[in-house]
């Protein structure tokens, strides 16, 4: 058996309706697998004008918006046209990527045939509840989780710091590593355009802060701007550069009515802007990876971000940027004057990063995907049976 035997059925709670992070992993990696003789198939919501065109083969699921957050949508079940969709496929192994109904569905649908299931983890859900004044809620959205990901063959991480933590948390005995790559046509230190800072009122000696990301509270914007009050009060030379849009677009603009939004920025036009700040300020814990992150550090900047899972496994601390204690702000403005005040810090750590950044390759961290699913399908050919369900909680 080789990869080219491999027929991947595809669960997402978003493939394309909403571009992120997570969704154009998926994206390239179902790209990567048809190129080398993979059959796919995806099941997720879709809606009437999505983001960006799905990559492969999509069959819709029902879905329900989220309340309060239109954008986003929960698969609902594992309808009959998905069932039977499924069926005819004939698939060999089932890949989930967000634990919602149809996930579990997925899950309940591969044990019920035999069939290995897989699941990548692609944010800290158990972390949300915090930013909406539930953070009782944690343990039991971590349960949760712990029951869904403990009935899949193996589970993905993007980093070794977000797995250690799934460890911790014993959400599964089988975990891997599914790291996130870069484009560097796009992310390079030659897309910053100092033309193109002087039309959105920046000037060239004034260092810049950089956000990027969607423009949802639990990215820290809180923290952000908290963090970005401090400078202001130290009179520290900076200007700030939003790229993303969301729900919290408002609130943000309102906090920081001097920073420049620019919005959603794709392709080239992503990487002109991103090469063009002088340093990216991340103080998410929700992450599992930041590919921001990476996409900051590979365009020659210095990263200052929450010391959390994802930012872990690529800021060095004191070498490519700063690690800070999450939400410790005073500590967080201290980072973000130091490599505005002094040139050759920000240099150097940029030249870090970039030099770190050089080591991921799409290709190369989907291939080591491509490469776990052919050992779980063969493992399981071998006779060995699902995963029993624990008896520890």
């Amino acid at each position: 058996m080789d990869i080219t035997s491999l027929r991947i059925a595809l669960f997402s709670g978003n493939y394309n309706y909403v571009r992120d992070g997570a969704n154009q992993a998926l994206n390239r990696l179902v790209g990567y697998l048809l190129r080398q003789g993979v059959q796919v198939r995806i099941y997720a919501p879709v809606v009437a004008e999505p983001a960006f065109a799905p990559t492969g083969d999509l069959v819709g699921a029902p879905s329900l918006a989220i309340p309060g957050r239109g954008e986003y949508r929960i698969p609902l079940r594992m309808s009959g046209k998905v069932r039977r969709d499924i069926e005819s496929f004939n698939p060999n192994l089932i890949h989930v990527s967000s634990p919602d109904p149809l996930g579990h569905a997925a899950v309940a649908f591969a044990r019920k045939r035999g069939l290995p299931a897989v699941a990548s983890v692609h944010t800290r859900f158990e972390t949300y509840p915090r930013y909406y004044g539930l953070a009782f809620m944690e343990p039991l959205i971590e349960a949760l989780l712990r029951r869904f990901y403990r009935r899949c063959d193996a589970i993905f991480a993007p980093s070794e710091s977000m797995a250690q933590l799934l460890r911790e948390q014993r959400m599964s005995y089988n975990v891997g590593i599914w790291s996130r790559g870069i484009d560097q046509d796009i992310f390079n230190p030659n897309r910053r355009d100092l033309e193109w800072r002087r039309e959105h009122g920046i000037a060239d000696d004034e260092p810049v802060i950089g956000f990027i990301g969607r423009l949802v509270m639990e990215k820290g914007l809180d923290v952000f701007s908290d963090t970005i009050d401090r400078l202001l009060a130290r009179r520290v030379k900076h200007r700030v550069l939003v790229v993303g849009d969301g729900p919290a677009r408002e609130w943000f603009q309102n906090r920081l009515p001097s920073a420049r939004f620019v919005g959603f920025q794709t392709g080239t036009a992503l990487g002109r802007a991103v090469a063009s700040m002088d340093m990216l300020f991340n103080p998410s814990v929700t992450e599992t990876f930041g590919n921001v992150t990476l996409e900051a550090m590979a365009c020659n900047l210095p990263v200052i971000a929450a010391k959390a899972t994802g930012s872990e496994s690529l800021v060095c601390d004191g070498v490519t940027g700063r690690l800070i204690r999450p939400g410790a702000i005073t500590q967080f403005a201290d980072a973000l004057a130091h490599y505005c005040e002094d040139l050759d810090a920000r240099r150097a750590a940029g030249k870090a990063g970039r030099l770190r950044a050089d080591h991921h390759g799409w290709d190369q961290v989907n291939q080591t995907l491509a490469e776990t699913y052919l050992r779980v399908v063969l493992h399981r050919n071998s006779g060995f049976g699902p995963p029993r369900h624990s008896p520890v909680p």
